[in-house]
Formats: C-alpha cells, structure tokens, sequence
C-alpha cells in the first residue's frame, strides 16, 4: 500500500513524502500586498512537506477578498515573493502559489472598487473588511465580454507566480470564490453562454485553467475544488454531473494535479477519484470543520486511491508536522484566535516537537 511518506513524482519535482500544506488565509501581508520577511520565516518552517500551497493570493486587485492578503499582481508584488520562495527552497522545499480571485466575497472598503461576480447577487454572510465584518454587498455582474478578462487573470498572476521563484500555481476554485461562483447554480443566474447548463457552468473554469496552462505550463498547474460545499451561500446542483463535466475537460490538459475538499459524500468522492486520470491531492475532513486531518484520514484516502494528502490546520501549530507525522508524536493545538490577528504571535511562535532525554 502507498505510504504518506513515500517519495511522489509531481511534474518536474520529486516530492520526498505524500504530506501537503493546504492553503490558508494567514492575512500577514504588508501594505500594498506585499510578502514579508516573517512570511518567508512562516513558509520556511514548513519547507519538510512534500508540497506547500500557499495561503491564497489576489490575481488582481478587484480580486482581493479580505484585508491583509498578498497579491500577484505588481511588480513590488512579485519581487516582494522572492524572499519567500528562496527561504522555502533553500530549507530544501517545494512551493505553489494559490491563486484566489475573491469575486463576489469582498468589499469596496477593502479594495476600493465594487466586488464583481457571475451575477449581481450577494454572497451570504458578512464579508471581513478594514473596519471589521460587514454585509456582503451586491456585486457588478460581469459583462459576457468581461468575463474571458477575469479567466486571464489567473494566467497573469501565474507567469509573476513563477517570476517570483514559485515552482508552480494552484487555483482555487473552491469555497465559494470566483470560480466556484461561476459553477453555482444559485451565485450564478447569466443566461449567456456561462451560466445554466452543466456545460456553460464550468466554462469559466475551464477556461482560466486553460489560459494558465498556456502561460507556465500543466506541470506548474492545479485547481482546488469544493463539490457540493455552501461556503458563503454558494450551493450546486447536479454535483456528479458538473463535477464529472468538468474534471473531463480538465483532463485534456494534463494538469499536476486536482486538490478536492471533503464537501461531498465519499460516494461522490471516490466516482470523482475514479473519473480523474492525474494526480489527486485529497484533504480528507471539511474546511474549518469541527475535525483537524489526522494520520489515519491520510492513511484511508491513500487507500482510495489519493496520490497526495493536504493537511491544513495541524500546519499551523506544528511547523514539523511531517517528523511529528512520521514518528508519531502528539500534534499540538493550534490557538484559532491567532489566525488572523496579525503579528508574529500564533504565526512564527510554534515550536518544533521538544524532546527529552
């Protein structure tokens, strides 16, 4: 049987072990979006994972969802990366940029422009901004003109991604972002030729995993997806169908990999595992649920088939979480009042596994 801490081939690198940091939101950025010397120490930390996905990161500026989030999208953006990407890769590691178009989900007090979005509906929920929670606004419905502008986005923010030193780029088209909004059948209500059926439902995907791939290659590409979650008053129908839909077009362009979320039922999964021929990442428990990864949902997905397992939260608090993996020892707990409060404290305070004599 495939054990977690078996080498894995993915693309041009060679992963020493099957253990993936997922992606999250840390908001540590500096002004203007820029990466900092304490996020090149966070990342580094972490550099034992076979593959770092970075927290996600705003293509362009309407694309930004929450205060305090890095971008990709300016030069001082990019050169500000490069820290980052050399601390990871001189502590030995591996590291793809998650890029996160917030659409629908952010706010003008956050970027200073009206959110835009499949349809001019409201994400469910107060949205983060530089004045605490606020009521999700109504977003600009993309023009069908404007829509092929956002799809490119990713594949801009793709080729800065690896001019900063990333060694590849993960959409996130889960969770109830951009991408995910377009594959709504409640965020998403365009008559045109991306909304309603199955086929114009994923249009939008495809197309921005399309365009990425022509900018830094399918071995530097992969797509996060959530089939069936209700993040942010997002909800599907057909969840087989449009999923099977569009793993089968994806499949056509030879990708690194598809990252899934556990927001389906293991049925839905394992016909979604059976219908991808490439390389699967799996992170096996909801996102912000109740349940951390733990080494035995490693274990039973790699059983089912999974090529890679992403752990989130366990991240967080255990910068060695692979040696604690591997040997057994407890996993610390991680202080969820910490993860977004800024500063250094519950971001570069947790310490390596101490051992005693």
């Amino acid at each position: 049987m495939t054990a977690l801490f078996d080498g894995f081939p993915l693309g041009d690198l060679a992963l020493p072990n099957r253990v993936v940091m997922a992606p999250m939101t840390r908001v540590r950025a500096a002004a203007g979006g820029l990466a900092t010397p304490s996020m090149a120490t966070y990342y580094a930390q972490r550099a034992t994972a076979g593959l770092i996905v970075s927290e996600g990161v705003q293509p362009n500026l309407v694309g930004q969802s929450n205060p305090g989030t890095p971008g990709l999208h300016t030069d001082e953006q990019v050169a500000s990366w490069r820290q980052v990407t050399a601390a990871v890769h001189t502590n030995g590691g591996r590291i793809f940029a998650q890029l996160m178009h917030g659409g629908r989900v952010s706010h003008p007090s956050t970027t200073g422009e009206q959110p835009v979005g499949p349809s001019a509906l409201p994400a469910v929920g107060d949205v983060f901004t530089p004045n605490g929670p606020r009521p999700a606004p109504i977003p600009r419905a993309l023009t069908t003109d404007e829509v092929p502008e956002q799809a490119q986005s990713y594949a801009l923010a793709a080729r800065r991604a690896v001019d900063a030193g990333f060694d590849g780029v993960e959409l996130h088209g889960a969770n109830g972002y951009l991408i995910s909004q377009f594959l709504s059948s409640n965020a998403n209500a365009r008559t045109d030729r991306y909304g309603g059926s199955v086929a114009n439902r994923i249009r939008f995907a495809v197309e921005a995993v399309s365009a990425t791939v022509e900018a830094v290659g399918a071995a530097r590409t992969g797509i996060r997806l959530s089939p069936g979650a209700t993040f942010w008053g997002v909800r599907e129908t057909e969840v087989p169908q449009l999923y099977a839909a569009l793993l089968a077009e994806l499949a056509r362009l030879d990708l690194a990999y598809v990252h899934v979320e556990a927001t389906a039922d293991e049925e839905v999964l394992l016909g979604l595992r059976r219908g991808w021929p490439g390389t699967l990442i799996m992170n096996p428990t909801l996102p912000m649920g109740p349940k951390q990864v733990e080494r035995a949902d490693a274990d039973h997905w790699l059983g089912l088939g999974a090529e890679l397992i992403s752990f989130g939260r366990a991240f967080i608090a255990n910068p060695d979480l692979v040696e604690r993996l591997r040997l057994g020892l407890p996993i610390a707990p991680v202080d969820d009042a910490a993860y977004y409060q800024g500063g250094d404290e519950g971001y570069l305070t947790y310490p390596a596994y101490q051992h005693t004599a």
